[in-house]
């Protein structure tokens, strides 16, 4: 496939592609005759090689021009490298000991070079799987969360950066759509790319389907996704875009980034916690009932939560009086109000996200892109049950969310 210079490329052409790019090939210590080229992309929408050298690696990912999970019936712009390039540098900027570098961007073949994440890193997803715990993970993505949210939002820009900065991630709009697609709409209606454990969940599916109440609270979520500029959002923050190990959480993948609410990403990582402790009884066994591991999950995200609720607040104090235009100093210099607003802010905020999460709990269930925590459970059954406590408990927290004024609160009503 060829079209205005772009090429899809395979190992042969990707050795030639390095060889010619002095960007690249210095990262391999110009040792370009034998090169270790592995494919691993194993997500739904891009090709993913690791290039190995005897004195450098480097990780490739090319956007092809559809879905890759889909084919070629489900077109997609490949311009989505350029937003998530552009969403790398910023994010590295800010977060550098939790986003891996960019070495290397080629707008027309869509293709990014970047820092090789080594092992033992692997994704979080496949951890969580297996049970492993990661005692800095909550820290980490708290830190994440806090300096890619708070340092892009209008709590620390002037209007006139943000809008410049809106403006450019507004020509996201396609990814931006299939998001409003798979996680607002389609779970909600007949689609032809949704699936479910059937038939188990089939009663499931049509009652969320008929489920009135829900429809409403999802249409105010998406109304929020597609109107609220709040922040640079990574924009599918799910256990499978962070790879770890027990002192390491790298955040990869943000080719869905755009100006949108800062809860969408809060919510997407703890939703992605809440199936994976959902999932845990379809793992355990005998010699294992993961009792201990469905605790640490849940401490992990109330963790994540009161973490970045004090790393966000630390740095909006620190930088109150700073060029930010969305609470001017002047005005809100009085310490009752200026804590007042903080209050409200961060409510705000936690019910946001506490939204988001439930409705990227059910369409990971009833929608097209499923997760790997039930997919992996063999017995269907088990599975089902899995996924339909999963389910409950999501509508749950998607109609009561104003309800909570804390994490505990919220954790305290999961069975």
């Amino acid at each position: 496939m060829t079209t205005d210079g772009f090429r899809v490329l395979d190992v042969k052409s990707l050795t030639e592609y390095i060889k010619a790019t002095p960007s690249l090939a210095s990262k391999l210590g110009d040792e370009l005759d034998n090169l270790e080229i592995k494919e691993v992309g194993d997500g739904n929408l891009n090709f993913v090689y690791i290039i190995i050298s005897t004195s450098g690696s480097l990780v490739i990912k090319q956007a092809v021009p559809y879905i890759r999970l889909i084919g070629e019936s489900w077109p997609m712009t490949k311009e989505r490298s350029y937003f998530e390039a552009t969403a790398l540098k910023r994010q590295h900027s800010l977060s550098p000991n939790h986003v891996p570098e960019i070495y290397h961007f080629d707008r027309t073949m869509s293709l990014i070079g970047m820092r090789y994440i080594e092992p033992p890193h692997i994704i979080l997803r496949k951890g969580l799987i297996v049970g492993v715990e990661y005692p800095l993970l909550a820290e980490h993505m708290a830190e994440f969360m806090a300096n890619t949210l708070f340092f892009t939002s209008l709590l620390h820009l002037t209007t006139t950066q943000h809008k410049s900065a809106v403006a450019e991630f507004c020509a996201n709009v396609e990814l931006c759509r299939l998001t409003e697609q798979v996680v607002f709409s389609d779970p909600y209606k007949i689609s032809e790319f949704n699936r479910w454990t059937s038939p188990y969940l089939d009663s499931d599916a049509e009652s969320i389907r008929n489920d009135k109440i829900l429809k409403l609270e999802v249409a105010e979520l998406k109304s929020k996704f597609c109107e609220k500029a709040q922040a640079l959002i990574h924009g599918d923050l799910h256990t499978s875009s962070v790879m770890v190990t027990k002192e390491s959480t790298q955040v990869i993948d943000p080719e869905f980034a755009f100006y949108g609410p800062m809860g969408f990403d809060i919510g997407a990582f703890i939703g992605n916690l809440f199936l994976s402790y959902f999932a845990q009884d379809g793992h355990s066994n005998n010699a294992n009932n993961r009792k201990t591991y469905k605790a640490w999950i849940m401490d992990t995200v109330a963790n994540t939560w009161n973490l970045f609720y004090k790393k966000f607040t630390s740095l909006w104090d620190i930088h109150k009086d700073g060029p930010g235009e969305a609470y001017l100093h002047e005005i809100y210099k009085d310490m009752e109000l200026w804590s007042l607003v903080k209050q409200k802010f961060m409510l705000d905020l936690f019910h946001d996200s506490l939204g988001f999460a439930a409705a990227k709990m059910i369409r990971r269930i009833v929608g097209v892109a499923h997760v790997e925590d039930f997919e992996s459970i063999n017995d269907v059954v088990k599975r089902a049950d899995c996924e339909r406590r999963a389910l409950d408990f999501a509508k749950i927290l998607i109609k009561k969310r104003r309800n909570f004024n804390n994490i505990t609160d919220v954790i305290s009503t999961v069975e």
